[in-house]
């Protein structure tokens, strides 16, 4: 397929020091980016898995203090209904 002479000048070529000095740079400038992007990476925090409430348990109602000091239930408060 290539001819004998094409073949040693492409040897000839990747064996130029130009060609292996920018190969090195390259693999160079691509460690030292890596590196310092390492660097910069915020650490990763585990976060716990919570655990889901079954559905046939069930859901407490909170109360909370009015401003006079007296308790409200807010079990309603999430469809706007209020006590008359």
């Amino acid at each position: 397929m290539f001819s004998k002479d094409i073949m040693e000048m492409l040897i000839q070529v990747l064996k130029s020091w130009e060609v292996l000095f920018v190969t090195v740079g390259l693999v160079i400038y691509i460690f030292i980016v890596n590196y310092v992007s390492r660097s910069y990476r915020r650490p990763r925090v585990k976060r716990e898995k919570k655990i889901k409430a079954k559905k046939s348990e069930p859901v407490a109602e909170t109360i909370e203090e009015d401003e006079d000091g007296g308790s409200i239930d807010n079990s309603n408060d999430e469809l706007g209904l209020e006590e008359a």
